[in-house]
C-alpha cells in the first residue's frame, strides 16, 4: 500500500506544471553547434536555457508586450541575471534587440 501511495506522489509531483520564471533575456549567436549536437541556426524559434530539458518548448513574454515560444536546444546563458539567449530571430521577434525583462514558462515538449 505504502509503494502505491508513493508511486502516486511521485507521479503528482512529475506531472506539476512548471512554473515560470522572469529575469533578463538577451540574444547569442556565436558557435556552430548548440550543447544538444544540432548546427546553430540563427534563423531557428530555439534557445538556450541553463536548467530546462531539451525540446522543451517554452513560451517567452516581454513583461509588458508579445510572446513567442522556442525550442530549448542549447545551454546558458553563462551571465549573472539572464534567464535566457534567444536566437537573432527569435529575438526580432520578440521585439528584442539587446537585452529586456522577460518571463519563460515551459509548456511541454516536442
Amino acid at each position: 500500500m505504502r509503494a502505491i501511495v508513493a508511486a502516486a506522489l511521485l507521479c503528482a509531483f512529475i506531472a506539476m506544471p512548471a512554473h515560470a520564471e522572469t529575469g533578463i533575456a538577451s540574444v547569442y549567436s556565436y558557435g556552430t553547434r548548440t550543447a544538444n549536437g544540432e548546427r546553430f541556426n540563427p534563423r531557428g524559434l530555439t534557445a538556450a536555457h541553463k536548467t530546462l530539458p531539451f525540446g522543451t518548448l517554452a513560451r517567452v513574454c516581454r513583461v509588458h508586450g508579445n510572446c513567442i515560444v522556442v525550442r530549448i536546444n542549447d545551454r546558458g546563458p553563462y551571465v549573472r541575471g539572464r534567464i535566457i539567449d534567444l536566437t537573432p530571430t527569435g529575438a526580432r521577434a520578440l521585439g528584442l534587440s539587446g537585452l529586456a525583462r522577460v518571463t519563460v514558462e515551459p509548456i511541454g515538449s516536442r
